[in-house]
Parts: structure tokens; C-alpha cells; sequence
């Protein structure tokens, strides 16, 4: 029986591969598209929800997995572990971390053998994804609980992400900006940069032009890592060939100790929309 088994929640962008090698549990939120509920990444690819969305966007919205989402998820994991560490969104962002606490609660009395822990990962995207992995990878050398959350807390400080919005038309629903400035910023053709800091999601500038937004978060990378040796993973949100591009751009212009590439979680494109490309990031020491 394993010690230590991750879950996490569909916003950390973690691709099927990762899940797989390293047993990790996702916990999916929920989108609701004409009157039908989907859960993120099983019920539907991000591609398939991307059209979807374009198809009909006043159609599309997300609501927070439960707790009862993840109580199935300590469950799962009860049959082969000892430990949990459950991983969730920014508890600025959503009630993730909360519903995530109200299931370990109800976990001491149904499963009451597990030992769960539950960490606010304070980001969002694969950032969030690269806490969990590190903590998984901690899992399968076998480390105890309280260690593979030392290493979680370790990479939480590091990690970040930097994207580029094909489009500002969308960031209204964040509630960050009134809908009227949304919609002059789109005839304006702004293209917001986003990054992540004190677990909310802030403005990080604007560009004109795709290129330029491009040079200029690559950039804001590069003043971070420099050379040291850096963990990226560059995320799209229905544009594969320009991810791939950006990508080839990484291995090119870094020291990358790992780079891969993933879709951006259609729960967040809500908001962003189309279009959006960056990566997740944090270097070694």
C-alpha cells in the first residue's frame, strides 16, 4: 500500500500522462453548458469545451466541485493508501479549499484509517499542477505524509505562470473589471498579460500585438530564472500550433530541467477566452 496518494482538482492543467504515472486523483469542476452538466476533463476534452464555448458563450459556466466530489476522491484513495494530500485552487478564487476541508472533516468519520492534509496552492493553472507533481513524485520515493507536504510547500513558493489573452472581451466575468471596459479594451485590441500573486490573479500589463505580448512575457520569465535550470509548462487555450511554437521558442531560449505542453483548463478560458497562451513556471535553486 502506497503512504502518500496526491488529489487535486482539474484547474491544475495536469495532463492524462502525469495522472497516470503517478496515480494522481482529479477532482473535476463542473460546466454547464444548455442545461447540461459536464465535469472538466472526463466528460469532455478542453478542445471539445472550447467549441462549445464558441459556439454559444452566454450558454457556458462553471460551479466548484462539492464536497462530495471530494470525498469520492479521499475514498478512491483509500483503497490504496495510507495518506492524502489534497491539493485545490487559490481559496481566493473559489471554495475549493473549503469543500475540500468540509470532506476531510466527514472523512474522520467514514475513513477514519486515512490521513488527509489539505493545502491551499494559493495558484491556479499548471502552476497548481506543478505543486501537485512534485508532491506525487515525493509520494512514489516513498516519503511520509508530512514530508511530501514540505515538498509541496517548497515548489508553492516558487511557482508561478505568465499568459498572454488573445483578447481582454471576456475578463469581465472575472469581476476584476466592469463589463463596459472589457468591451472598449476589445475594440482597442488589448491584449492582457495575467500572473499570479498573494493567490489572486493580476494584471501584469498589456500588449498591442500577439508578437509583442509574446517577447514580453517571455522576457518577464527570463528576469525570474535567468539561467538557472527552470520546470515549464506552456498551456493553451484551443491554439495547438502556436503552443507548440512558444514551446520549441522555451527549449531554445532556457536552461528547461522539464517542458511540457498542456490545454488550458476551459474553467479559466471562461473568462480568458480563446486564444490564451503562456506557462506555468519556477526554477530550481
Amino acid at each position: 500500500m502506497k503512504k502518500v496518494t496526491i488529489v487535486t482538482d482539474s484547474i491544475a492543467c495536469l495532463t492524462k500522462e502525469f495522472v497516470d504515472q503517478y496515480g494522481i486523483i482529479i477532482v473535476p469542476i463542473s460546466i454547464y453548458f444548455r442545461d447540461k452538466v459536464y465535469r472538466d476533463w472526463i466528460d469532455l476534452t478542453p478542445t471539445k469545451a472550447y467549441e462549445m464555448f464558441l459556439e454559444d458563450p452566454k450558454s457556458f459556466a462553471t460551479s466548484p466541485a462539492s464536497p462530495g466530489r471530494y470525498l469520492e476522491a479521499y475514498q478512491k484513495a483509500s483503497s490504496k493508501t495510507e495518506g492524502v494530500l489534497c491539493i485545490t485552487l487559490s481559496a481566493k478564487l473559489s471554495t475549493g479549499y473549503e469543500m475540500a476541508c468540509v470532506a476531510k472533516e466527514e472523512a474522520k468519520t467514514e475513513l477514519p484509517q486515512l490521513s488527509v492534509e489539505v493545502m491551499d496552492s494559493q495558484l491556479v493553472t499548471a502552476a497548481q499542477g506543478f505543486i501537485a507533481l512534485a508532491a506525487a513524485r515525493a509520494a512514489a520515493e516513498g516519503k511520509e505524509l508530512a514530508e511530501v507536504v514540505k515538498v509541496a510547500e517548497e515548489v508553492r513558493s516558487k511557482a508561478n505562470f505568465i499568459i498572454l489573452l488573445d483578447t481582454i472581451r471576456h475578463v469581465y466575468r472575472t469581476g476584476r473589471i466592469p463589463k463596459v471596459a472589457s468591451q472598449v479594451g476589445s475594440m482597442l485590441r488589448i491584449k492582457p498579460i495575467l500572473s499570479m500573486s498573494s493567490g489572486l490573479v493580476r494584471f501584469s500589463g498589456a500588449a498591442r500585438s500577439r508578437e509583442r505580448g509574446l517577447d514580453r512575457i517571455l522576457q518577464m520569465m527570463r528576469d525570474k530564472v535567468g539561467q538557472k535550470p527552470v520546470h515549464v509548462a506552456v498551456m493553451h487555450a484551443y491554439v495547438p500550433e502556436e503552443a507548440e511554437r512558444l514551446k520549441e521558442r522555451i527549449s531554445s531560449e532556457f536552461n528547461c530541467a522539464e517542458l511540457w505542453l498542456t490545454e488550458f483548463s476551459p474553467v479559466m478560458g471562461y473568462a480568458t477566452g480563446t486564444g490564451t497562451l503562456g506557462f506555468a513556471f519556477y526554477s530550481d535553486d
